[in-house]
Parts: C-alpha cells; structure tokens; sequence
C-alpha cells in the first residue's frame, strides 16, 4: 500500500469497473492532446494499453482518442492537481485528481478530509518518492523479476497489488523505456503510470484493526469522487 492504494475487491464490482473506464477515459484525453497516434505518443499507448487490459469498450477506447485530440469538435479541459495531506492516525496522503472545475473539486476534497488533514503544497510529498510504477505478470514459469529489472533498466521491483504481479519501479523519465523492455525479458506489462511511493510507509501493526479500518473507510470516501484519478499512502503492504 505504500504505493498506490486500491479498495479491496473494488475490481469485482461491475459499477467499480464503470468507475474505472471512467478514470481511463479522463487520462486518455488528456494524453491524447499530444497526438491521435499511440505509436508516436508514449504517453497515450501506455493508458490505452492498460485501457485494453481491463477490456475498455472499443468504441468508448477511441471516442475518448478523438476527444482529447480535438477531433470531434467538443472542448476537453481537464486540470492535473494533487492534494496532500493525512488520513486518520497520521497516516500521509497524496491525491492525485483530473478535474474540469478546480473550485468544485477543492470544496469535495476539503469536505472529505474532515476526518483527516488536509496539508499544504509540500506537507507530505517530501516523504514520497517520484516514480514509474509498472505491474507485470511473468509470461512464462521461471522468469527472473530480479534479472528483468537489471536488464530492463528498472530502479528496484517488489511484490505486485494482484497476487503473482511484480511491481517494476523506475525514474520517472524511464518509464516508457522500461516498459517496452520488460516484455523481452518474460513479462508481460499490465499498467504503467507515474506515482508516487512513500519514502517511509508506515507499519499496519502499529495501528489497531479499528484505526486500520478507519483508514481503509476514510481512503473509500476519497476514491469514490468521481474527480480522483489515483491515491498514494504512506502505509506498508
């Protein structure tokens, strides 16, 4: 969890994975305002692929392409903002969201972090790290995460969110590169995006079942708006 935070077993829920179209279409347009064509931006093959992967309606794929390049004649304008702050029991925060109405969103997350803090620009996000997260699936028995990251460049690796997934971590500015290099080396990329991982996660032990669970609910309230693309915790797998 001291990566990305994902509810638990929110990917079995069918309006979950209408909530996750959703958040691939607001990346898809924003990174297809650097171009129509994946092969010629990386940015956007990387979110169409991980599009794929959770079967992202084709029509729905390529309406989200054309709008966010402008070729359907309707205006796009969605604002990259993160939040920080402190869940519950002090436990460090990063939202990242993709807004079209700064002021509405920042009224939502203030209303949200009620029950927790909401810092300053700065407050939290110098215990996290900047980084390239790419999860992976080995292709076939035997493949080496450890020799994979070596060899494709990556910076460290660890246990991935889905059981049998490695997660590859990389410098922000390798994420591309890595991502196309994991694939020769017997893994198969299944996401690949920026984030943020904590510099130092807090250990689940030191808090209670309760405090956990207060946590876990005030992390739901955040991740169920619909403005909120990705949260990062400062909390130990």
């Amino acid at each position: 969890m001291g990566a990305q935070w994902k509810a638990k077993g929110k990917e079995l829920a069918a309006n979950a994975k209408g909530k996750v179209f959703g958040k691939l279409a607001k990346e898809i347009m924003v990174a297809a305002r650097s171009g129509a064509d994946p092969a010629s931006n990386a940015r956007l093959r990387l979110v169409v692929e991980q599009a794929r992967k959770v079967s992202m309606p084709k029509d729905t794929l390529e309406r989200a392409i054309k709008k966010g390049a402008g070729l359907t004649g309707e205006a796009v304008h969605f604002e990259h903002v993160i939040y920080e702050g402190f869940a519950p029991h002090r436990v460090p925060v990063m939202v990242e969201c993709l807004t079209d109405n700064l002021n509405r969103t920042a009224s939502e997350v203030r209303v949200l972090f009620r029950k927790g803090h909401l810092g300053t620009s700065g407050s939290v996000s110098w215990d996290f790290d900047h980084v390239g997260m790419i999860e992976a699936e080995p292709a076939a028995a035997g493949a080496d995460p450890e020799l994979a990251a070596i060899e494709a460049g990556a910076q460290d690796f660890e246990p991935g969110e889905e059981e049998g997934t490695t997660m590859f971590l990389t410098e922000h500015a390798d994420l591309d590169l890595v991502s196309r290099a994991l694939p020769a080396q017997g893994f198969t990329v299944l996401s690949a995006k920026l984030g943020y991982k904590a510099k130092n996660p807090i250990a689940p032990a030191s808090l209670s079942a309760a405090e956990l669970e207060e946590v876990e609910a005030f992390l739901a309230a955040i991740d169920a708006n619909d403005d909120v693309q990705n949260i990062f915790v400062g909390l130990a797998a």
